[in-house]
């Protein structure tokens, strides 16, 4: 079966706040195809003032604790940015894009299918260096 993207109704810049931000994140992540064993918390961790842009940044930091270990070895951070341009209309939606811990690779929540397999990497990776 073809893999369809949720397609998120985003906020506009004049009714943005650091709260709907969350919300909405939680809104993406939420149609993402992870198992439930995952777990994870999401916080607002800045706001920068650019020139042409407002950006807001956030964390959600995912886990997969077990019954044998509870306290997981390692996590996973995906990386949230909403920006609201100064330039357009006040009406018009926030951008919103996503990193990975460690990636550089910029992804945009409505053209891009999340892969668990990215957070087991990160995970896995980072036992390795532990180690």
């Amino acid at each position: 079966s073809e893999y369809v993207i949720k397609n998120i109704q985003w906020t506009t810049g004049n009714n943005f706040t650091v709260e709907r931000g969350l919300q909405q994140i939680e809104e993406v992540i939420s149609a993402w195809e992870i198992h439930e064993s995952w777990l994870h918390w999401s916080e607002f961790l800045q706001e920068e003032d650019l020139k042409d842009t407002k950006r807001y940044h956030y964390r959600v930091c995912w886990s997969m604790p077990t019954r044998r270990k509870p306290i997981p070895r390692s996590t996973a951070n995906v990386y949230f940015v909403i920006e609201i341009s100064k330039i357009k209309p006040a009406t018009s939606p926030v951008e919103v894009f996503f990193t990975l811990e460690s990636s550089k690779l910029i992804h945009r929540p409505d053209q891009c299918r999340f892969r668990e397999k990215w957070l087991k990497d990160i995970i896995e990776n980072k036992i390795i260096l532990m180690e």
